[in-house]
């Protein structure tokens, strides 16, 4: 079986009632602050040089560059713990492998390294590498301009998402341009097309694993099944449901929720089979987002400013999109998965 093309992504369903309200979205860059939560801070010691940095209009690519071009290492010795936005503010630790001696005389001061476009505000030795996921979460502070709507409607899904969460969709940004990741790797699982960069491989993998992923979640929204639990779930540590990342090995649902997983499998049959092939294992991700310690403010009539903490991994605009429409000013859309957003 042979899924058909994958050329526009779905208009997945939401939690709440729609507001009909609409705002725009990173005006500024610093309407969109994302403050990295480590999960651990460098101990002052070790072969490792950890790099506390503050970017502004450049993502997290591009400075892992510039820091291995300022110290001279392979861009493979820099490490970080999640990509970030290119249109925000956002703060975030970089790690640089440089061993003492070797060749490669004192520790640099990066603190006084030039550039428009980021800072290092710190620096300190650690015994390990940065590596994907080697994070708490991220805290946001979101600025909402040219709100227009109702304000009552507005309030009322500011306080459904901030006592009973959001679906915990993957953001657009994880699909690539226009969602174009997603058909390139349908057609790289079908061998119409050959991709020989590992790294655009793994980007492909990764946006099938959470479009399939999303398609389930959808469809238990759909079926009026979001945030409850149905016979045969597989429930993560904090007790909340889970939807499949798909690979490899059995679905360890049963009952219900099986039913409703294999469903979404049968119908995008190329994607999950080829996933599988492609040496992933079966993963579980929760299907609800709990943003903590949320609140917002109104500083004028048409401006809504929010703040709350996201554990690695969820997605601020999946917390928006349940809140009201937003619009980003016209220009290239990045197509990094980025933790953060």
């Amino acid at each position: 079986m042979t899924d058909a093309p994958y050329t526009t992504l779905p208009l997945w369903p939401h939690a709440y009632p729609a507001s009909g309200a609409s705002a725009t979205l990173k005006r500024l860059n610093e309407d969109f602050i994302v403050t990295e939560l480590p999960l651990q801070l460098p101990s002052g010691e070790g072969e490792h040089l950890w790099l506390d940095v503050e970017k502004n209009g450049a993502n997290t690519a591009f400075v892992a560059q510039q820091l291995a071009d300022a110290t001279g290492v392979q861009e493979r010795d820099v490490g970080y713990a999640g990509l970030k936005d290119r249109y925000a503010v956002t703060r975030q630790w970089f790690s640089i492998y440089l061993p003492y001696g070797k060749g490669k005389g004192e520790t640099p001061d990066l603190t006084q390294l030039q550039h428009p476009e980021f800072k290092v505000l710190s620096q300190s030795r650690h015994v390990k590498k940065l590596r994907p996921g080697d994070l708490q979460g991220n805290h946001f502070r979101i600025v909402l301009r040219d709100v227009a709507g109702d304000r009552s409607a507005i309030e009322a899904n500011l306080k459904a998402v901030a006592s009973q969460g959001v679906p915990n969709y993957f953001g657009a940004q994880r699909f690539g341009f226009d969602g174009g990741n997603v058909e390139q790797g349908r057609a790289m699982l079908a061998r119409e097309i050959r991709v020989r960069n590992p790294k655009k491989k793994g980007i492909y993998l990764s946006a099938l694993r959470s479009f399939v992923f999303n398609e389930v979640l959808a469809l238990r929204i759909q079926q009026g099944l979001w945030g409850r639990t149905v016979p045969g779930d597989v429930m993560d540590e904090a007790g909340r449901p889970t939807g499949p990342m798909w690979g490899r090995g059995r679905v360890s649902t049963t009952d219900q929720a099986q039913v409703l997983e294999m469903g979404v499998a049968e119908r995008h049959a190329t994607l999950c089979d080829g996933m599988e092939h492609a040496g992933l294992d079966q993963e579980r991700r929760a299907l609800v987002a709990s943003p903590l310690d949320m609140a917002w403010d109104w500083p004028q009539a048409d401006q809504l400013v929010l703040t709350f903490s996201l554990p690695a991994g969820n997605y601020a605009t999946s917390v928006l999109n349940e809140i009201l429409r937003t619009t980003e000013p016209e220009r290239h859309t990045d197509s990094e998965p980025a933790a953060a957003d």
